[in-house]
């Protein structure tokens, strides 16, 4: 992977779906990779209106999204054994690992992971 190319959490794209413009300017012309986690946890979410998911739906199909595999689950594995933290989280870390391109987030959990590539990143 080039250093373009970032992989975005959750509360991320959150973000940018609100309308952050000093994210969006970071984020300019990168490749950016997005877990099937991130997919299901932005569709899944149970008070979702119409309009929200058809924008998620849109802003996922400029992205790449990277599903769950054999190396990926590895990863998983590792980073559960020695941290405790969330599943989804792990599953996040895992696939910027296998990736080799860092995850933004704003979550601090991200931090117990010493192997993590993080790039945190506070909303104003």
């Amino acid at each position: 992977m080039n250093g373009n190319s970032v992989l975005l959490d959750t509360n991320i794209v959150l973000y940018l779906l609100s309308g952050d413009e000093v994210l969006s300017s970071l984020l300019y012309n990168r490749k950016i990779y997005i877990s099937f986690i991130s997919q299901l946890e932005l569709l899944g979410y149970k008070d979702i209106t119409v309009q929200d998911r058809d924008e998620i739906r849109t802003f996922l199909d400029e992205c790449i999204i990277i599903d769950i595999n054999t190396k990926i689950k590895e990863e998983v594995i590792k980073i559960r054994r020695s941290v405790r933290i969330k599943l989804p989280d792990s599953i996040i870390l895992a696939t910027s690992q296998y990736l080799n391109v860092p995850v933004i987030s704003s979550d601090s959990d991200f931090g117990r992971v010493e192997e993590a590539n993080v790039i945190y990143y506070e909303k104003e």
